[in-house]
């Protein structure tokens, strides 16, 4: 029986940054990538199954697999690492991004090695912000995923390139700031007794904070980790941003960058202050109402295909906000599984987005046209990414935001409902632009003679293509096991939250 530690999905990342560094050419340093980044996903599954197997042989703790060791002790802070079902979730959808993002960016040329390396330290930030249960090693490995995106659209990217890092790099580090401050005003708000304090997530979630620190806390912390979801109105780093990122960082940047700040607003905002969220969360609704049909809006005018993108993920994370605004168990069910859904999604829109790039150089709608006929693989693989944008019944999306609006939906208060119809909305203007968007590129004639000779997807990119479309069609199809996954633990956030409110 396989022992799990969750440091060494830290390791494997780790490891194989270093040998990448140590290759002699470009083709070694890429199959080591390739090899490493299946070794996470290969030990992240196995994690998944061991957890589901642990739960249901009985094995009630809310963390499982903690491991602890004291790092600054004058200050509390520790090596505390743990997981429930919610981590398990992130954790996988890192693995298949990471995976599909190295398979995606096989024929990166320029600096082989610093790219392929980036890429392994971005998934350790990434693994070491879902599995901390130390809010002090949580912002650490925070930050470990900020300076490698800054990196790869500078150096890597196209466009207004060092602009668009810029921009990503300074609005990351102001929503940073924002938390940090947050987390130490937390940290000297906590009492374990004898006057000390703590960053151990778990005991202060059963610490009765101060409601006068939460109300000055809580909104530094769901604002800073809100920039790193794009929640308006701090979303303007990430149209930039994608829209210069090479495939593999725009692939990052929204199939998991973007959900840290989502699994932050829940995990640390709303799990550790309910009171606060109580009495937030009307302005939480009215703030991802805004961002869900304002990002919507946005795309309907974008003409190139990564703005269409970038601009329906603002939209689309919106949604997450919203289910967690909403503070019912369903909700924010239906958060979190569209965190998953939308990383799946959006990585395989701008993975088929890079592969039309590569071949046409340009995204412009416009100059694209009947590529269907030409690279009928990669359209194929557009048009499904499209669907499940869209909501079609059967991919991941609709079971999503349908679990966000039935959660929505059960708050009985006009203020609510309302929010909820206007969200409900934005699907209409979505099906528009995506259906706009997909119409335009693949149908219709040929506008260049050229596009006649393109080859379709490589091994490469037909192996990273039906890897996603596989997960998409696993959470679409047969929901269930997401649910069931995620369920006990957004029970426990909704049993804090619910006995404030009682205690009120």
């Amino acid at each position: 029986m396989l022992m799990i530690n969750l440091s060494i999905l830290l390791i494997i990342p780790l490891i194989t940054a270093v040998i990448v560094m140590v290759c002699q050419n470009a083709n070694q340093v890429k199959w080591t990538a390739l090899l490493g980044s299946v070794a996470q996903l290969g030990y992240s599954s196995a994690l998944m199954v061991h957890y589901i197997s642990d739960r249901a042989a009985g094995n009630t703790a809310q963390m499982l697999y903690e491991t602890r060791y004291s790092w600054f002790s004058k200050m509390n802070i520790e090596y505390y690492v743990g997981v429930d079902g919610i981590s398990v979730a992130m954790i996988m959808l890192t693995a298949v991004v990471v995976l599909t993002g190295i398979l995606i960016s096989w024929n990166v040329q320029k600096m082989v090695k610093e790219f392929f390396f980036l890429i392994l330290l971005l998934s350790v930030g990434a693994y070491g912000f879902f599995i901390s249960l130390d809010l002090f090693t949580l912002f650490f490995f925070l930050e470990v995923a900020v300076i490698p995106k800054f990196l790869l659209i500078g150096v890597w990217g196209s466009g207004k390139k060092e602009y668009s890092a810029m921009k990503l790099a300074l609005m990351l580090m102001g929503g940073s700031a924002f938390v940090l401050i947050g987390l130490l005003a937390l940290y000297f708000n906590t009492d374990t007794g004898g006057g000390a304090h703590t960053f151990d997530l778990l005991k202060i979630a059963h610490m009765q904070i101060p409601i006068a620190a939460q109300r000055f806390i809580f909104p530094l912390m769901f604002m800073g980790f809100g920039v790193f979801t794009a929640l308006f109105p701090f979303h303007t780093w990430a149209p930039d941003g994608h829209s210069s990122a090479p495939t593999a960082a725009s692939m990052f940047l929204a199939g998991i960058s973007m959900k840290l700040g989502g699994y932050g607003c829940l995990r640390v905002a709303t799990y550790l202050m309910p009171e606060a969220a109580h009495e937030y969360s009307w302005i939480i609704i009215l703030v991802s109402t805004i961002a869900i049909i304002y990002g919507a809006f946005a795309t309907l005018m974008q003409t190139d295909l990564k703005y269409i993108n970038a601009y329906s993920s603002v939209s689309h994370c919106g949604f997450v906000i919203f289910g967690i605004g909403m503070l019912n168990q369903t909700a924010i069910n239906g958060a979190v599984m569209q965190m998953v859904s939308h990383g799946l999604m959006t990585a395989l829109f701008f993975g088929a987005i890079g592969m039309i790039y590569e071949r046409t150089h340009t995204r412009q709608v416009a100059q694209l046209g009947g590529l269907l006929k030409t690279i009928p693989f990669i359209m194929t693989v557009f048009v499904i990414a499209g669907l499940c944008s869209l909501g079609l019944p059967g991919l991941s999306g609709f079971v999503a935001e349908m679990s966000v609006f039935m959660g929505a939906w059960q708050n009985p208060e006009t203020y609510n409902r309302t929010a909820t119809v206007l969200a409900c909305a934005s699907i209409v203007v979505t099906a528009v632009y995506i259906l706009r968007a997909v119409g335009s590129t693949g149908m219709g004639p040929i506008k260049n003679a050229d596009y006649l000779n393109f080859r379709d997807a490589a091994w490469n990119e037909k192996l990273a293509s039906a890897t996603l479309i596989i997960c998409i069609l696993a959470i679409g199809i047969a929901p269930f096991w997401l649910n069931n996954l995620v369920s006990p633990d957004t029970q426990l956030i909704m049993t804090n939250v619910t006995r404030t409110v009682i205690l009120k």
